[in-house]
């Protein structure tokens, strides 16, 4: 069927007239339209603009001016503001925010050519691991209706994996790219921090936020970060560095890649099935040319505990323009001004964001700043230190993703530390503002896990290239969720 096709393929077939970019829409809204109401993957449809930018895409193919992702539905996660679209973040607060210009992210892909069929669901501001703290609701993961899709770019991962889109932007905070990529059985990358404009993407934790594609392979990953990539003045974060074409080195040979495998990663509270899928990958890169060495990042126990100091300190701060004056929600009949504040904030924040605004407000309240966040951007230093070394003696590293498969529904949305403890695997490298993917290998008991690929600052191209090679030798990342009305 066309909707198992990648972007690579996609994009052969639109380039010698197999289909156009219209069919192709066509075929994605019928297919949101039948499926996502058992999945919850979306937020907002636009199927007007989505077939207007088909049209525009397919007179551009006639022409001879289309790129690869020309024509390409895809989805963008609700937290890139678009201009003349509902951009909600996922939260009542902004649930009647119509954003009146489009985010960096947005634009470069409007740019590129690509129909876009909506706004994916998310955790409330990107606030969450298992995409339930929704304002609409939580996402189905396609793989298992009753298990979460991970978060909080899960409607983005559950949009690809389920076959109602080819490719999904993400953010990645603490692991919001990675984690729902493994639960969802799709390939997800976190690029170096600041590799991507942060421009219009609505901020949760502004040194820790990054932008990312979410796709079926490394291959359609590498086309997606070539546009979403590069320098944009107006994030004063957006790093001033050129983009390699992150096509050209896919196959490389990974003869003699020195491959780092910490110890910390590979104790208490793996899931053995988890271990052994990824001993087995691990297997396949040695038979690659790998050579793969012990490696030990001993402050990475730490990364938890320092994110969810560091994170919330920037989300209090981040989120204290939502106040109910300028946009977004606002109380009926406020008495005085300190009762609209009051009153937008408490009805208008879900119970995950309030969590977090009083944890980051204490955090950096009086008395308080030097024990808990100054410490804890110490403790960050150390763990950077840790992957400083490691890459001294190593070009990538890696491990699983996360300790086990996907979670059911409900299951630690009450218990809001067992949750975090999810994210253990990924934290460390939004830290350290390192890049990391994650791509399918053997699935436990039929459901997705993932393998976490970490690099260098800036080695994308690398990283895609490791998971490229591994993805020519196997069929997991092809696998598609065995429910027969999500694959007819």
């Amino acid at each position: 069927m066309i909707h198992n096709k990648s972007i690579v393929e996609l994009g052969a077939g639109l380039q010698t007239g197999e289909f156009s970019s219209v069919e192709l829409t066509h075929h994605f809204i019928q297919r949101i339209e039948q499926l996502d109401k058992d999945l919850n993957a979306f937020v907002s449809t636009t199927p007007e603009q989505a077939l207007a930018e088909a049209e525009s895409a397919d007179q551009a193919i006639k022409t001879g001016q289309a790129g690869p992702l020309t024509g390409i539905p895809i989805v963008q996660k609700d937290i890139f503001c678009t201009r003349g679209v509902k951009t909600s973040c996922g939260s009542k607060m902004l649930d009647n925010f119509i954003s009146p210009y489009d985010a960096t992210v947005v634009e470069k892909l409007k740019r590129a050519g690509v129909v876009s069929l909506g706004k994916a669901n998310m955790d409330e501001f990107a606030m969450g691991s298992s995409n339930e703290t929704s304002f609409y609701g939580p996402v189905h993961n396609p793989w298992d209706k009753g298990r979460v899709p991970g978060g909080s770019s899960g409607g983005s991962a559950a949009a690809v994996a389920a076959r109602l889109a080819v490719a999904a932007t993400g953010t990645d905070t603490g692991g919001s790219i990675r984690q729902p990529a493994a639960f969802c059985g799709i390939t997800g990358l976190k690029p170096t921090y600041g590799r991507i404009s942060r421009f219009g993407m609505i901020a949760f934790a502004s040194s820790l936020d990054q932008a990312g594609p979410m796709t079926r392979d490394a291959a359609d990953a590498a086309l997606m970060l070539q546009a979403m990539a590069g320098f944009d003045p107006k994030d004063s974060t957006c790093a001033n560095q050129p983009v390699p074409d992150y096509s050209a080195t896919l196959s490389d040979s990974l003869e003699g890649l020195k491959v780092g495998l910490p110890r910390e990663y590979f104790g208490e509270g793996l899931d053995p099935s988890v271990a052994a899928s990824v001993d087995a990958a691990i297997d396949l890169y040695k038979r690659l040319g790998a050579e793969v060495i012990d490696i030990s990042l001993p402050n990475s126990g730490l990364a938890v505990p320092t994110y969810y100091v560091v994170a919330p300190a920037e989300c209090s701060s981040n989120l204290s323009r939502f106040d109910g004056v300028r946009f977004g929600y606002r109380c009926q009949q406020p008495k005085d001004l300190e009762d609209l504040y009051k009153r937008s904030r408490g009805e208008g924040f879900g119970a995950e964001v309030k969590r977090r605004i009083m944890i980051g407000t204490y955090a950096l309240s009086a008395g308080y700043y030097d024990a808990y966040y100054l410490k804890a951007q110490k403790t960050r230093h150390l763990i950077s230190d840790d992957f400083k070394q490691a890459f001294k003696t190593v070009d990538v590293i890696m491990g699983p993703t996360t300790p086990t498969p996907a979670f059911g529904l409900g299951e630690k949305v009450d218990d809001p530390v067992t949750m975090y403890l999810n994210d253990i695997y990924t934290i460390a490298t939004n830290l350290a503002g390192l890049p990391g993917v994650s791509i399918p290998i053997e699935p436990v008991s039929g459901l997705p896990v993932g393998l976490q690929i970490i690099g260098n600052y800036f080695t994308e191209a690398k990283l895609l290239n490791v998971a490229h090679r591994f993805q020519q030798e196997t069929e997991w990342h092809r696998l598609a969720p065995e429910d027969s009305r999500l694959n007819p």
